[in-house]
């Protein structure tokens, strides 16, 4: 047997755990050095950095289980449709499905003859399937997605945390970018090894961006502390 991994087939997880990790990183790390510049006392910055962790979790997990939630809602609604008509009009459904293999190349006596097969198996996955794009590993998990997203992003969000909290106060901003820069680089390389994608351009891509964000923060903490303090 001859089996063949893409991937494409990492697209979906990695997308969230790159996204997650990367919010958790340059997020925290932009609020601990925005506080940092408008503030530099120890005990504000890290608790800065703490409530940026718990509240982001809190938020990415939320977001994450009613988006998904919604798109569950959806799916379901569309699986009660088909299995009513089903019910209602079998041979209606089975021509649909032929005419969706006819449409993929297949000749019509063969694509007959595949819709009746597969639909005497399983008339409502093979619909779910061919006709709405849904099969038991993509269907929508709201808490599955949920958890994955807090745990991407609290496991991103803890470095910058750990880094205010043993880092001189006078070095935090330093050694926070620092460490964000390369943690980001890190991750950039290996979202592009199993991705199979150009390593510098992702490392280049996550990076600059991030600078941005970091830089802005910094910009506008500095302004607020002068304001403010």
């Amino acid at each position: 047997m001859h089996l063949e991994r893409h991937s494409i087939e990492s697209v979906g997880w990695l997308r969230a755990a790159v996204l997650g990790a990367n919010d958790g990183i340059v997020s925290t790390a932009s609020l601990v050095l925005g506080v940092a510049s408008a503030n530099p006392n120890p005990s504000a910055i890290l608790l800065a950095g703490i409530a940026g962790l718990v509240a982001g979790a809190m938020s990415m997990a939320t977001g994450e289980y009613v988006s998904v939630s919604s798109q569950s809602d959806t799916e379901n609604a569309a699986l009660a449709q088909e299995k009513k008509e089903l019910e209602t009009d079998y041979q209606g459904e089975v021509q649909e499905l032929t005419s969706l293999y006819m449409q993929r190349g297949l000749e019509p006596a063969l694509a007959s003859q595949v819709a009746q097969q597969l639909m005497m198996k399983d008339a409502l996955d093979a619909h779910a399937r061919e006709e709405l794009g849904l099969t038991g590993t993509n269907s929508a998990q709201p808490l599955q997605a949920a958890i994955f997203s807090a745990g991407s992003f609290s496991a991103g969000a803890v470095l910058p945390v750990i880094i205010a909290w043993l880092t001189p106060t006078s070095l935090i901003s330093l050694f926070i970018i620092l460490s964000t820069l390369f943690s980001l680089a890190v991750l950039g390389y290996i979202s592009s090894v199993v991705s199979k994608a150009n390593p510098l351009r992702a490392i280049i891509r996550i990076t600059f961006w991030s600078t941005m964000a970091m830089v802005l923060s910094m910009g506008i903490g500095h302004l607020a502390g002068q304001s403010l303090f």
